[in-house]
Formats: C-alpha cells, structure tokens, sequence
C-alpha cells in the first residue's frame, strides 16, 4: 500500500489489485474518516478527496493503515440483467485472441455474473469484474473514433457498455438497447458500485434494431437553456451574441462520483463569486461564463448585472440608441430593451456574468452547470436564446467592488503555476521531470473547458512504458499521454484516466490557470509541502 499525493485536499491509496481496492472502498464507505468529502476507486487505486482544515493527508493514511483488507463488508448489491445482442465488430478477433470460438466467447459472457467495481471514463460507465477468467483481452491497437452507446466490450478482465456514443479503444462484442444513463431517472446511471450485472442474449433482430437507435437515442443531451416560452418570460436575458462559447456556470455538481460524473462548474471560481456579490445574489449562484468577449446580451424587463473576471471592455446600448462605456467589478442597470457588449479582454479570457435574482433554470443533479464533455446541464448557448429571470427576494445591498480587480495574465505573457509533484512522476526519466518544470510550455488552441493542451520543444520521455491501469484524475492534473505534451486537467475533465499524471495545480492557482489564454506561457514550479506518505 502506498500513499501518493495528488494535491492539497487529494490523495492517491495504491494498493495490490483490485480485490483489495474494492475492500478498502467498502470498509471507507463503512465506517468514513471525518473530513473525507469524495473516493473514485479505480483498478488498483482510490483517489481520496478531503478537507484540510478538518483532516490530513497523513491522518488519512494512518487511519487507512490500521484497517483490515482481509475480507469485503458490502452487503449484495442488486441484479441487473441487461439483454444483449452478440454482433459486436470485435467478436470474431476476440475469438481469435483466446483461441476459441466465438459462440463459446458468448457462452463465457454470457455465462458469468458481473459486479460493478468503480465507475468512470464517461457518466454511467461502469467497470464490471467477475467475468470468466479466459477472457482477458488487450484494448485495440488502434482506438476507434466512435463507437455507438449501448456497445458491450471488454478491455483486460473488464467488461462494460458504453452510455454515449464516444471514442473507445475497447474490444467491441455485442450491443444493447438498454440505456446506461437517462437522466429521465430518479438516479441517471443504471449501474452503481456494488451492484451484480447479468448479460441475456438475445436474437441479433430485436436488439440490433434498438441498438441502432438507442447508439443517438440514449447519448446524455444537455438541456435547453430556455425553461419557459420566450412570450412568457417577463425577465429575462436574450443572447444576441454568444462569441466563442458562452455557458450557464455555477459551483459545480460534487458529490456524483459514483455514477461517474465529474463536478464541472465554473473554471475561475473566485470570479463567479465576486459577480454573484456584486448583484445581491448568494455566491453560488449560477452566471453565464463567456470566453474571449464577444458576448451580447439584450435585457427583457429591467434587470441589474455585474461582469467580472477578465479584463474587457464593457458597451451599454440603451435602448433609445445612446452608447456608453462601462466597467466590470460594478452594478449594471439595464432597462428593458438595453443591450450590453463584452469586447475581447485585454487580460485573462472567460469573464462572469451575474443578473440579480439569478437565473430561472432547472437544476440537474443539484447543479446548473455545463459540463461540456458530460453533456450535462443547460445547453451552450446560441444566438437567439432566452434566459428567464427569477425576481429577487431579499439579498445583500448592490454596491461596487471595494478591491481592485485581480491582475490576469495576457497571451504575451508566461505564468507561474505551483505544482504538486506526483502520484506518478516515477513514471518519467530524471530528465524529464527536470525539463517540466524548467522550460516553457505555450497554451495551444485545442483547449477549452476540458483542459489546456500544451506544447512545448522537448516533449516529456517516459522511463516506465507499460499501459497505466485507469485511476481517479483530480480537477489540476497535469497528465501526460503518449506524445510527451501534456493535458492540464480542468473542471470538465474525466473522472478517470489511463496516462501518467506528473503533477497537480496547486489548488490556490486553479483560478488562474482557468485564465490563462491561448497562446501564453506557462511555466511550472513544483512545491514541496506535500509529501509522499508510503
């Protein structure tokens, strides 16, 4: 067993396998440790997400030591039986593989009884173990591009469905038509930790035909920004414009880790917060979150907003046809009919926007945020859309900002971003780890709410090569693949991952790094006050 650190509020627990794994998250689940707010349990691993005011990363692993991993406490889950068609492109290689026939790998699917040892990769996939022992198959050499929701597969001693039609490198052997994740249900995700899954054949002509449908059908869809009719909204915000990419943000959804749903929300925390104050709203308030100005908004009814975060222009158009410039950090009134223009920022790029009352959209799972890459939340919003507006109750008086707004960096400039080394900076050469944190890494534009790519002319060489088995990333993770140009995680990141990750974002600088814009420089400074506790 050993303890790695991830960050200041998360640790990695390594174990042996995965039976033990699943019985250090049955006795943690059991009887928790007091401060401990989150676990992601992966193959051989379980990444600990705690409060440092109310626990420590080494009052943890003490308290981790002294429990006994000699036998499982969770009571039986229930029984799932998911009907399957065994049509899958990989059967026949998968029969190849191991040497037999492909009705005999169905019998061994087929023929076992699964359990659902962590969830992760997408929400409501789930990582099911027990199967027949034969089947021990390598993903695909190369990953497809797409493979439908509803496909079967299996990858090492794993099987699993896929629940949105996604890349995969899985070895694909059949496909059903009962959907993993359905937000339509009291719980989303069909499969949860600890329940037992029985695969069903059934004839290629019933489950096909679903499955085809179920591949667009059943794939997570974000909501309609638009809760009521626009000739029903008496107040509300109209996007004219949306730039890049405008999103309903608010402090997240944590807490879903089970049903593998990472928290999102806003990426510069800080900022959301401050907008919400300066409106009298509550700081968790949900705000639009915009990236590189561009942003148009027309009121419907009166309405007072607060801009804040990077560093933009601000143009009221009233509705009379008078312009004014206006500052962000303060409270905007705008009549019915008024317009307001973000510019592209001088400094930072994604800047908050806050209406007093805040806005009258559903909640999903607890929260109003976007998660781009789960599909969860409302919709990015298009040109055209409405957003009703809730009236405000009570609240704290709109004033201006006392402080002076944070100094963001621009594209010309390079960033200090502290680092916590580890879990698996063992995983790369001593020169390597040297080179991270000693040459500058440019923010290229493949980024977005998922994470900043970067690049850099000496790309990071691995001393170990052999595949990582699939464990909990943290919001910071700084995780390498393959071509040695590594992915800075960000709040819509994957709860799981199978690539090295060579350190984490200090928690403190989150906010920052979810303002650095395409183009700048970012150079890493690993700290030392996190120790590895093995």
């Amino acid at each position: 067993m050993r303890f790695l650190p991830v960050n200041r509020d998360a640790m990695l627990v390594e174990l042996a396998d995965l039976d033990d794994t699943l019985a250090l998250l049955d006795s943690l689940n059991a009887h928790p440790i007091h401060g401990v707010e989150e676990l992601v349990p992966a193959a051989r691993t379980i990444l600990v997400t705690f409060r440092p005011g109310a626990v420590s990363a080494a009052q943890i692993a003490d308290n981790i030591r002294g429990r006994d991993l000699g036998h499982r406490t969770a009571t039986v889950g229930q029984l799932v039986e998911i009907p399957v068609a065994y049509t899958g492109d990989d059967l026949h290689d998968v029969a190849g593989l191991l040497g037999v026939s492909a009705d005999e790998v169905v019998a061994m699917h087929a023929g076992s009884e699964y359990t659902v040892a962590f969830t992760g990769f997408a929400p409501g996939f789930a990582y099911l173990t027990g199967g027949h022992p034969l089947l021990d198959v390598p993903r695909r050499a190369v990953p497809r591009t797409r493979i439908p929701a509803g496909a079967v597969g299996l990858a090492g001693m794993f099987s699993g469905v896929y629940p949105q039609a996604s890349p995969g490198g899985w070895q694909i052997i059949g496909v059903t038509d009962v959907p993993m994740w359905d937000l339509a249900r009291e719980v989303p995700a069909l499969l949860q930790p600890g329940y037992r899954v029985k695969f069903v054949p059934v004839t290629e002509q019933i489950a096909v035909a679903a499955g085809d449908a179920q591949s667009e059908a059943s794939t997570p869809e974000a909501s309609t920004p638009e809760a009521k009719p626009e000739s029903a909204v008496l107040q509300g915000l109209r996007m004219r414009a949306t730039g890049i990419q405008t999103v309903v943000q608010d402090l997240g959804r944590p807490g879903q880790a089970g049903q593998g749903v990472s928290a999102s929300g806003a990426l510069d925390r800080t900022s959301l917060r401050v907008a919400n104050r300066l409106v009298g709203n509550a700081s968790d308030e949900a705000c639009l979150e915009t990236v590189d100005g561009g942003l148009r908004l027309e009121s419907i009814g009166d309405n007072v907003v607060a801009v804040a975060g990077a560093s933009t222009l601000l143009t009221l158009l009233a509705a009379d046809g008078t312009k004014r410039q206006r500052r962000g950090y303060e409270p905007i009134v705008l009549e019915d009919g008024d317009q307001l223009l973000l510019s592209e920022p001088e400094r930072g790029t994604r800047s908050y926007v806050a209406v007093r009352g805040g806005f009258d959209l559903p909640p999903i799972l607890g929260s109003r945020a976007t998660d781009t890459l789960a599909n969860i939340g409302p919709a990015p919003l298009v040109p055209g859309a409405v957003i009703p507006v809730r009236q405000a109750v009570g609240g704290a008086a709109i004033e201006p900002l006392l402080t002076e707004p944070p100094q963001l960096p621009s594209a010309a400039e390079t960033v200090t971003l502290d680092v916590v080394m580890g879990p698996r900076d063992d995983w790369f050469t001593p020169d390597a780890v040297a080179t991270f944190g000693a040459q500058t890494w440019r923010v290229t534009a493949q980024s977005n709410r998922v994470g900043l790519r970067l690049s850099a002319e000496v790309p990071l060489e691995r001393s170990i090569t052999t595949e990582l088995p699939s464990e909990g990333t943290a919001v910071g993770a700084i995780q390498v693949p393959a071509s040695g140009q590594p992915v800075l995680f960000l709040a819509d990141h994957p709860l799981t991952g199978g690539y090295p990750v060579i350190g984490s974002v200090a928690t403190y600088h989150l906010n920052l790094a979810g303002q650095i814009p395409i183009g700048a420089g970012i150079r890493f400074n690993p700290i030392s006050d996190v120790k590895d506790s093995k």
